[in-house]
Formats: structure tokens, C-alpha cells, sequence
């Protein structure tokens, strides 16, 4: 991928990830990602906004070589994970002089996690300016977006968001600019559940802070840039801000048939009284639809086995990630079976402390499913039901 031009002066400098498909050996990427990196020509100083992971780290020098630059004289680091972070030592190394721009939390993370020394920094507090000449940073503090150190990039004659993880998507793609609305749309919907949600609160306290700039762009780290950047900024006030949806999200996993017996029923039941459902086999789920679906959820039912007194390893993850992520979602229950007894209900409630919901009656039956345990689903039906129509949920 060669540099392209944003507007005059600034380019894409990064690198397209076709082939990743784990993150952090945690969040799958069906469709790749990218490293978005940006070279900002000032008429006195020239700046490379952020850097590339390692493995890219080719790209991006082959991608300033064509621009045949005199010198960079500022590298600026919103946030010290190494898919950003990583190559600037590389850059510091062909560029000496080349001064690191960060927040002082940042400054103490990057030479910690790469060896950086003190005096290649210079740190900015909030709000503070730095000028290229004609042109004009502003630096604004976005803690918990999603570190505590991370920062974003204002470039104020062009009107340039430079976002960093904030607004990302992770996608693979040629397009410059999100064009496929839909795609791009999903890709940062799912981001954001993976990654922002369980900051959602100061989160929203940073897209006030953005209220009163003049964006026309959007340059996210990963993922295309937005040129409508009303459209993904409205997406995140909904996201941090509006009440769950009238849907339940259903995880489970089934051994030898008789939790999948109960989740059907229960899904049948449930959309008989207009509640939407989403049902997960754990043992074949993407993890990163599950934290997607959760974003709008009201409701989580988890349905699982007992094995060795307790729930199934699987829905124990999913239990442990939902608790990670903290959705704004407000009631749970459990159904599954069990052969002799256990303590399937005990442990999954302590391992969701951080979901402030209101545990509904869990339904455990002792091997198949009789008719009073599926009468008992019904039960837990109309209970959903009513409570989502009681809170106004849509």
C-alpha cells in the first residue's frame, strides 16, 4: 500500500493487516485489521502520527522513503500499545533528532514497554498547542479510551480528528474512506464492544469534550477514515448513552442435549411474547458477535450444563468476558441441567459482580426436561417479557 494523500500534505503512512486473526491471543478478526499511521507536512516541522506493530514495520518506512522526507521532527504517540507504538524506536533510530509528543501517563508506559529514553520526550498536558508553522496541534487528554494514558490529535486548519483506538474498526480494506457504510458500520459496533465498553461511562465525558471542535475527519488507528464523521460519532453517543433494547442475549452450551432442549424452548417462548433473541453455541461462537450483541441487550440468559459440580468451562469464559465488558444490560438468569447436584447457579453469579442486573429465577432440571421445567421456562418468559415492557425497552 503506497501513501495516500488525505489532503494536501497529510498522508496515510500505515500498513493493512490482511492475515491477523487474533488480537491480543484474545479478540478474533474475521476481516483483518489495520495500522493506521499519518505524516502531517508543516511548513517548518513535519510529524508522523503514530507508528505501526512490529511485524508491519517494513511498510511503513517503505511508505515515508516515497515521500522523501528531510527529517521528522516530532513522532506523536497517543497510546503506548505496540500495534501503535511499537516501530517508534525505529523511527527515533533513523530520525535522531525526532522528538516523542505524549502525555506524561504515556511518557512513563513507552519507556517502560520499549526502552525509550527520558529526553527524546516531550509530554503535553490537555489542551496544550504545539505549531508546524501552518498548521496547529491540539492535544486533548481522552483517558480510558481505552488506557489510561491515551490521548487524541486535533489538527485545527484542516479540522482533522486524529482519534487513534477512539472510532477504530478493525478492518482489512482498500477503501480510504468508510463507503461501505454497513460493513464499516458492524466493524466499529464491534470494536466498540470489545474494546470501549467496559469504559463507557468516562467515555462518554470525552465525546463531550469533542462537542465544541469543528471535524470534518475523522483519521482513526485502525480501520478506514470517516469523512462524514457525524455518522460515527452519533453511533458512539448511542452506544454509550441509550437504554438496552428489548433483546436477550442467549450463550450456552449443550453436552448431551438437555440444556439445548431448555434454550430452544426458551427462544420459542420468549419471541411468542415479542422479545428478540440472540442464541450463541459457545462452542462455535465468535466471542467478539457475543460482545457485539451485548451492547443492546436487556437481558442475559445463560444456559449451561453442570459439569464437576459447576458450569461448563466455555460458558464460565463467556461469563468471566460479559462481567469484563460491563453492558449496560439489567437482567440475568441461568437455565441448564444437571446429573446430581452442584453449584452451577452460585458460581456464575459471583463471576458476574461487575453487571449490576437483576437475577431472575434460574431453571435447573435433573437430567431431560419435564413439563414442569418447561412450564418453569415459560415462567421465566413472561418475566422477561414483563420487565423489558415495564422498563419501556424497544
Amino acid at each position: 500500500m503506497r501513501p495516500r494523500e488525505i489532503v494536501p500534505g497529510i498522508y496515510e503512512v500505515g500498513a493493512v493487516d490482511w492475515d491477523r486473526r487474533l488480537f491480543d491471543s484474545l479478540i478474533p478478526l474475521p476481516d483483518g485489521t489495520s495500522y493506521n499511521s499519518y505524516l502531517i507536512k508543516g511548513s517548518e516541522k513535519t510529524v508522523l502520527v503514530d507508528s505501526v506493530d512490529p511485524t508491519m514495520e517494513s511498510i511503513l518506512l517503505n511508505n515515508l522513503s516515497q515521500l522523501e522526507l528531510a527529517s521528522i521532527d516530532y513522532v506523536i504517540c497517543h497510546h503506548a500499545e505496540q500495534d501503535h507504538a511499537g516501530t517508534i524506536p525505529k523511527i527515533l533510530e533513523m530520525y535522531p533528532e525526532a522528538k516523542v509528543i505524549t502525555s506524561p501517563k504515556c511518557k512513563g508506559m513507552l519507556e517502560d514497554l520499549l526502552n525509550i529514553e527520558p529526553e527524546r520526550f516531550i509530554t503535553v498536558a490537555d489542551k496544550e498547542t504545539i505549531s508546524l508553522g501552518d498548521r496547529t496541534l491540539e492535544f486533548i487528554h481522552t483517558p480510558w479510551v481505552h488506557w489510561p494514558e491515551t490521548m487524541v490529535t486535533y489538527l485545527k486548519e484542516d479540522n482533522i480528528l486524529f482519534s487513534c483506538d477512539f472510532f477504530g474498526s478493525h478492518l482489512a480494506t482498500t477503501d480510504q474512506y468508510w463507503h461501505d457504510a454497513e460493513h464499516v458500520f458492524e466493524g466499529a459496533k464491534r470494536y466498540f464492544a470489545e474494546i470501549m465498553m467496559p469504559f463507557r461511562n468516562i467515555i462518554a465525558k470525552n465525546l463531550t469534550k469533542l462537542k465544541d471542535y469543528q471535524i470534518d475527519y475523522i483519521a482513526p488507528s485502525h480501520g478506514p477514515l470517516y469523512d462524514c464523521p457525524g455518522c460515527i460519532l452519533e453511533a458512539y453517543d448511542r452506544w454509550v448513552l441509550d437504554e438496552p433494547k428489548n433483546i436477550v442475549v442467549l450463550p450456552y452450551v449443550s453436552m448431551h442435549g438437555s440444556t439445548r432442549i431448555m434454550v430452544e424452548h426458551l427462544v420459542i417462548a420468549l419471541s411468542q411474547r415479542g422479545v428478540t433473541v440472540k442464541q450463541f453455541d459457545l462452542t462455535v461462537t465468535d466471542i467478539g458477535k457475543l460482545a457485539e450483541a451485548l451492547v443492546d441487550a436487556a437481558t442475559i440468559v445463560i444456559g449451561t450444563p453442570t459439569i464437576l459440580a459447576g458450569p461448563h468451562p466455555a460458558v464460565a469464559y463467556a461469563a468471566i468476558l460479559a462481567n469484563a465488558l460491563r453492558p449496560t444490560t439489567k437482567f440475568a438468569s441461568i437455565i441448564g441441567s444437571y446429573g446430581w447436584g452442584g453449584k452451577t447457579v452460585e458460581t456464575i453469579a459471583a463471576a458476574i459482580p461487575n453487571l449490576k442486573v437483576e437475577i431472575l429465577d434460574p431453571v435447573l432440571c435433573k437430567g431431560l426436561p419435564k413439563q414442569a421445567d418447561l412450564e418453569a421456562l415459560d415462567a421465566l418468559a413472561n418475566a422477561i417479557a414483563q420487565k423489558h415492557k415495564e422498563a419501556g425497552f424497544k
